[in-house]
């Protein structure tokens, strides 16, 4: 069963061309080390810096020991950090999680 992590955030706007550059990296980072899809989604309507990442996991537990892995890796958590420290407005980043609904054969 997936589970879905929404996460949206605004981005500076001084910082608008760093924070896509950093997030693009983030993204590819993710991507080419550990197991699970990462997109970047950008506003079509609604406000014009609030940003969001999907994350999908195979599961809980897949989703648990990829988190893991990343908070020991220290360049991982150094795109982090530069993202949320440098581009993202304080107090604007909220994270949901949904699971896909098992169909009924």
């Amino acid at each position: 069963m997936s589970v879905f992590v929404y996460q949206t955030f605004e981005i500076k706007q001084d910082k608008f061309y760093e924070a896509v550059d950093n997030l693009k990296e983030m993204q590819k980072y993710r991507s080419d080390n550990y197991d699970h899809k990462v997109d970047i989604l950008t506003p079509i309507s609604g406000n014009d810096h609030t940003y969001a990442l999907l994350f999908t996991y195979d599961g809980m537990a897949e989703m648990e020991l990829q988190n893991k892995k990343m908070f020991e890796d220290e360049e991982y958590l150094k795109l982090v950090k530069d993202f949320f420290i440098e581009h993202v407005v304080q107090g604007t980043m909220h994270t949901q999680m949904y699971r896909s609904l098992t169909v009924k054969k």
